[in-house]
């Protein structure tokens, strides 16, 4: 079993984009947006904003307050959309219930969406002609790349249907030929399913969910899970310990899927540059 170090892949892709920035002279602008004060969301940004610095790409950050209205977020989005110092835009989710996400989604321009979110994307994404891919389910690939793994011809199992993860996982895996199973709530025999996967994913938002019975001898077992145990321990939804020794590769919580996320949110804004300039 080897543990796959997503702290050490996401830190190559960033020297990548930040050795093109320096290399091409780019001058790059990441605009991000965040409403109220979801400390979670506060430890992103502040992530983010690190990232940017370390890449050589300019952080624009605004910090509304929780009573933010719908209207007053979209005027800032479309300043942010006709702003040519900016090249990528994101909203920090979730945002408070007043303000439809949709909506403000939707009203960011496509070529700047670098979170991949957008109709306009996410519908390039199903017919495999995409400019952003969504940068969890990017990084995921790129850690799977990491371990000198073929996709074509594999059995992949996701388990989580959501439009940030699941959805689009399946969709990047299919992309390579791997033959996709996306489980969820309602799947039957959910253990016999899990059990035939050579890549599972696992995506659903509960600790521990994964367990050893799941996983058949030698998969690579992706946990994309960031939960608290009862004792108030960062974990994933994979029982690490039990699943581990069966796996050929494995990523740990925290450590794994997280450091990519932020990793390919930079890929995305430099190919946002790129697009924006061509």
């Amino acid at each position: 079993m080897k543990i796959i170090d997503g702290k050490a892949v996401s830190q190559s892709v960033k020297e990548r984009v930040r050795d093109e920035i320096a290399e091409k002279n780019l001058k790059i602008g990441l605009a991000v947006i965040i409403v109220g004060n979801n400390q979670a969301s506060r430890v992103y940004v502040n992530n983010k904003k690190k990232a940017c610095e370390f890449c050589g790409i300019s952080s624009y950050e605004y910090a509304l307050p929780e009573e933010t209205t719908e209207e007053q977020l979209l005027e800032i989005v479309e300043s942010c959309n006709n702003d040519s110092r900016i090249n990528g835009i994101l909203v920090q989710l979730p945002l408070p219930s007043q303000i439809n996400e949709k909506t403000v989604i939707e009203h960011i321009d496509s070529n700047k969406d670098v979170d991949a979110f957008h109709a306009v994307n996410v519908g390039k994404i199903m017919i495999g002609e995409y400019s952003f891919l969504p940068c969890t389910p990017a990084g995921i690939m790129e850690l799977i790349h990491s371990t000198g793994t073929d996709v074509s011809g594999k059995e992949c199992v996701v388990i989580g249907r959501s439009n940030i993860v699941g959805k689009p996982m399946g969709m990047l895996l299919l992309h390579e030929n791997g033959t996709v199973t996306i489980c969820h709530s309602r799947t039957k025999n959910l253990t016999e399913v899990c059990r035939r996967a050579d890549i599972l994913v696992a995506a659903v938002g509960k600790a521990g969910f994964v367990t050893a019975d799941m996983v058949k001898d030698g998969a690579i077992v992706i946990d994309v899970g960031m939960n608290r145990n009862a004792e108030g321990k960062l974990c994933g939804d994979v029982d690490f310990d039990n699943v581990a020794p069966k796996c050929s590769y494995i990523t740990p919580v925290p450590g794994g899927v997280g450091p990519m996320t932020i990793a390919m949110l930079m890929e995305n804004t430099l190919r946002a540059k790129k697009l924006q300039t061509l």
